[in-house]
Formats: structure tokens, C-alpha cells, sequence
């Protein structure tokens, strides 16, 4: 088993696409790269802890492997937004792929400049490619929040602008 970590926003709407995909074995929502250990989602989402939401995936990469994941991870976002993703607009929804290892890093880079060349976007693509740190999972609350709350979690995607995320670059 490997780790793959994606930010893309608020973590609620990042479990969807991946969670039924064969070889993916766990996705857990939570919070990497600030300064503070151990936040609670109320100190990330000041904007303040400098932790970007994201979700962490636990993967077989012989039945679903990295370059898979990249695919379906960027239909998820506005890549040329630095500054969150659809409404939703503090430092911690800053799109970004968190690799774990040398090879991750290379086929993220190869994936961003294929999107680069493809010519869908008007604007650069400036999703960052960082190195993973120290993952702390967000309050018990946050995991499959799309199945605990289904309503308010169809309101809160709505609100977001995920959908309409997809719909402007992605349909």
C-alpha cells in the first residue's frame, strides 16, 4: 500500500471521486503543512495554522496506480486558482499535490505539464507539487462527512462552487 495526498479545497468534496475506485483502501480528511501540531479544524479554518485541508488516500498502486489518481484528481479543481477553489477562499483551500516519494513528484510534474500543454485553460496552472509533511486527520465529524450529513453536505458542495467548478472546465 501507498499514500497519495491532494488539496483541493474543502476536504468534504474530495472523498467522492475516489472512494469507489478499485485498490483504494482507505481516505481519510485532514490537515498538513502548517506550523501548528495537532489543529483542530476550528485553528485551520482562521486561515491562520498555514495546514492545507486535505485528503489523504491509502491506494494499492499495482490495481489503481499513482498516475490514475492524478487523473482523476485535477477534474476535481480550478488549477489556475492560487488562492482556494470556488467559494471557498482561505489559504487552507489552496489546491496542491503532496508527494510522498521521488516517483509521485515526477509523475505530478509530467501530469501538470500535460495539462499545461493541453490548451484547456486560458491561464497558467498553478496548482502547487510540494513535499508531504506531518498529516494530522481531522475530528472524527470530517470522515465521510458526505454520508453522515448527506443534505448539508449537497448544500455545502453547491455553495462551495465545486459543481460548478467541473461544469465551467471540466464538462
Amino acid at each position: 500500500m501507498q499514500k497519495a495526498t491532494f488539496a483541493a479545497g474543502c476536504f468534504w468534496c474530495m472523498v467522492t471521486p475516489f472512494e469507489k475506485q478499485p485498490g483504494i483502501h482507505g481516505i481519510i480528511s485532514g490537515y498538513m503543512g502548517g506550523s501548528v501540531e495537532y489543529p483542530t479544524y476550528e485553528q485551520v479554518l482562521t486561515g491562520e495554522t498555514g495546514h492545507l485541508e486535505v485528503v489523504q488516500i491509502t491506494y494499492d498502486p499495482t490495481i489503481f496506480p499513482y498516475e490514475k489518481l492524478l487523473e482523476l484528481y485535477w477534474p476535481q479543481i480550478d488549477p489556475t486558482d492560487a488562492t482556494g477553489q470556488g467559494n471557498d477562499r482561505k489559504s487552507q483551500y489552496r489546491a496542491a499535490i503532496l508527494f510522498h516519494n521521488e516517483e509521485q513528484r515526477l509523475l505530478a510534474i509530467k501530469s501538470r505539464h500535460d495539462l499545461e500543454q493541453s490548451g484547456r485553460f486560458d491561464k497558467p496552472i498553478v496548482t502547487g507539487i510540494e513535499e508531504a509533511s506531518v498529516f494530522y486527520p481531522a475530528e472524527e465529524y470530517h470522515q465521510d462527512y458526505h454520508r453522515k450529513n448527506p443534505e448539508f453536505y449537497k448544500e455545502s458542495r453547491v455553495y462551495s462552487g465545486r459543481n460548478d467548478i467541473i461544469e465551467k472546465y471540466w464538462s
